[in-house]
């Protein structure tokens, strides 16, 4: 990491056991050790990512921030909402992750449609707790 500050992800355990020549154990052991010292951090999927400093991770639920997209860009009921693909680029996660949030905001009425080959819309716009 400190060869490459640009690094934003870590490489996968299985990786790391290959290249270094050791067992599953000693790589999450290591990936604790840099999470209790500030330095990475698990991210859905079974990954890690290198936390820069001054950075401030969102932790709230995947489906609370892909529904504030919502209210940050503007978008009217009944507009295009971004695919799943798109959004799991965005969020860093696997589509399968992202789809089950999306189905969590279709069942809370945020967003209609949906579905194999259809694009999703905005159902509602969420109205936004204030945070103390």
């Amino acid at each position: 990491m400190a060869a490459d500050p640009k690094m934003t992800k870590l490489p996968p355990a299985a990786e790391l056991m290959k290249l270094h020549g050791v067992s599953r154990g000693v790589v999450l052991r290591a990936f604790n050790a840099l999470q209790r010292e500030g330095i990475a951090e698990p991210v859905p999927g079974g990954r890690w990512r290198v936390v820069k400093v001054g950075e401030r991770a969102d932790r709230r639920p995947l489906e609370d921030r892909i529904a504030d997209i919502i209210t940050d860009e503007g978008l009217p009921v009944g507009a295009a909402f971004p695919s799943a693909s798109v959004l799991a680029d965005r969020f860093g996660v696997s589509r399968p992750t992202v789809t089950k949030a999306l189905d969590k905001l279709e069942a809370a009425g945020v967003l209609a449609g949906g579905g194999q080959g259809r694009v999703r819309t905005v159902r509602a716009v969420p109205i936004r707790e204030e945070r103390s």
